[in-house]
Parts: structure tokens; sequence; C-alpha cells
């Protein structure tokens, strides 16, 4: 009888199994396939973009189109802006929204509940609406416009990963680290070497998110660095729309260049990635 239970089970397993793949399997085909044609779209040359025939199958223009973008662009080079900006932006990123949410979670003091609402109103408020004044401060009052520290310090401090942090903390044991104090261990130390450990998932989810946002920034690096040969590889891209001349070919190039190894670090760290955001969503 027993075994008659547990092969119904595994029988109605199955089927919902089956069933949700073959309403996931669509899904995930409508999302793949922007970005195939994309793919498709690279390896055309212009002219064979706008063709009115459907291609499904890649051309064999995209060493082409790759070279006319470097011609125009230096997309090379900005590439490797890119990356620079954005693993400093994560590294200092994460280390700063860390030490805030470790202090909201483990510290108490006077207008505690005060900064977490501020920093909770911050997410409401739209890009826009700060945009400006940040570049007013940035390249008026400051001076620092067309400079690496304009590209990074201003985006440094991120309201979500503060909480995201804050919240991570907040599930830790507190005994672990009152044991750590009561044998001398000073604050430093319990966050560098305690804290930080038992948060490695929460950090490489965040880290992650961080580098992402930090390398798919368009506006403000557009705003605030106006040199040619200082441009991040998005803003490189749109010079490529120009009045009279769209290289559409090249954009598609880039735009692959840009897409493929992201969607590839992704793949290969989603386990860290869900790991991280599971970890931090249950308490």
């Amino acid at each position: 009888m027993s075994s008659r239970s547990s092969s119904r089970r595994s029988s109605a397993r199955l089927g919902r199994g089956i069933a949700l793949h073959l309403f996931l399997t669509p899904l995930a085909l409508i999302w793949l396939f922007p970005l195939w044609m994309m793919v498709i779209f690279s390896t055309m040359p212009d002219r064979g973009i706008f063709s009115p025939s459907i291609e499904l199958l890649p051309h064999g223009n995209f060493l082409d189109n790759v070279n006319n973008l470097q011609r125009d662009t230096n997309f090379i080079g900005a590439i490797g802006i890119s990356v620079s900006v954005a693993v400093t932006y994560t590294f200092l990123s994460v280390l700063l929204t860390s030490m805030a949410g470790w202090a909201l979670a483990r510290y108490q003091f006077f207008g505690k509940g005060v900064v977490v609402a501020i920093i909770l109103g911050t997410i409401t408020l739209p890009y826009a609406v700060v945009l400006i004044p940040q570049f007013i401060m940035v390249a008026r009052d400051f001076k620092l416009a067309n400079t690496w520290v304009a590209l990074i310090v201003p985006p440094l401090f991120n309201s979500l990963g503060v909480l995201f942090m804050r919240q991570s903390f907040s599930m830790m044991p507190g005994d672990l680290f009152d044991a750590a104090r009561v044998e001398g261990v000073k604050e430093w130390r319990i966050f560098l070497f305690v804290a930080l450990p038992l948060a490695r998932p929460m950090l490489a989810a965040l880290a992650i998110i961080l580098f992402l946002a930090s390398w798919n920034n368009y506006l403000w690096p557009l705003l605030i660095n106006s040199k040619p040969g200082a441009m991040t590889a998005p803003v490189a891209l749109g010079t490529l729309i120009g009045l009279t001349k769209v290289s559409w070919g090249g954009i598609m190039a880039g735009a692959v260049m840009l897409t493929v190894p992201m969607l590839v670090v992704f793949v290969l760290l989603q386990r860290h990635f869900v790991a991280g955001i599971a970890a931090g969503a249950i308490k």
C-alpha cells in the first residue's frame, strides 16, 4: 500500500514538473528571442538589418562591425575603463554598505530610527530628482568633472544595499559577537573576521547587483565625463548615434560584447546569487 502511495506521489511530482516546464519554456524563449536577434543583427551589415526578410541565422559581418566600432570609438579601451570603474565601485560600495548595515543592525544610538527612515525614503526618490543637484555639486562646486572620482564616488551609497546588509546582519546570532567581545576582540576585527565571513553569500549577491548596475550605468557617466578618451563602454556606444548616420551594426556588435560576458558571469555565479538573496530574505 505504501509503495502505491509513494508511486502516486512521484507521478504527481513528475506531472507537476512537466507542466511547469511546459509553461516556463515558452516564456524563456520569448525572453531569449530579443537577445538572439541582437546577436543576429551584430553579424549583419547596416543595410541588412532593415531588410524586409526576417533573418534567424548569423551572417559573417561581425568582425567587420567590431573593427568599425573600434575605429570609431576605441571600444576596447572603453571596455577597460568600464571594467576598472565597475570593479572599484563594487568593492568600495560593498564595503561602505556593509559597514552601514552593520552599524544599523548591531549598534544602538540616538536617532537610529530616523536614519533608517531617511534611507527608506531615499528609495522612493526618482533618480532624476537628485541627478541635476548631484551634477552641479560634483562638477561646479567640487571641480571633479572628467575624473575617475566623479565616476565612482557619487553613486557609492546604495540604499537598497544598506538595508539588505542590515537585514543580513540582523539575522546573525548576537551571542556570537558578544562572545568575541568577552574574549577582548576589537569591534573592527569582529566586523571583518566574524561578521563578513558569515555574510559571504549575501555579499556575493550584493556584489553581482552593484557590478551590473555600474556596468550598465549610462546617464551619470554621460553627464559627468566629456572626454572622448575616457568614456565608459555604454557612453561610447551612444556616440555611434549621429544626426545623419547611425552605425547599427557597430551598436549591435558592441551590445553583444557588453551583454554576453555578463550573462556568462551571471550563469556561473547564479548559485551564489540565489543563495545570497534567499539568505537575506529569510529570518
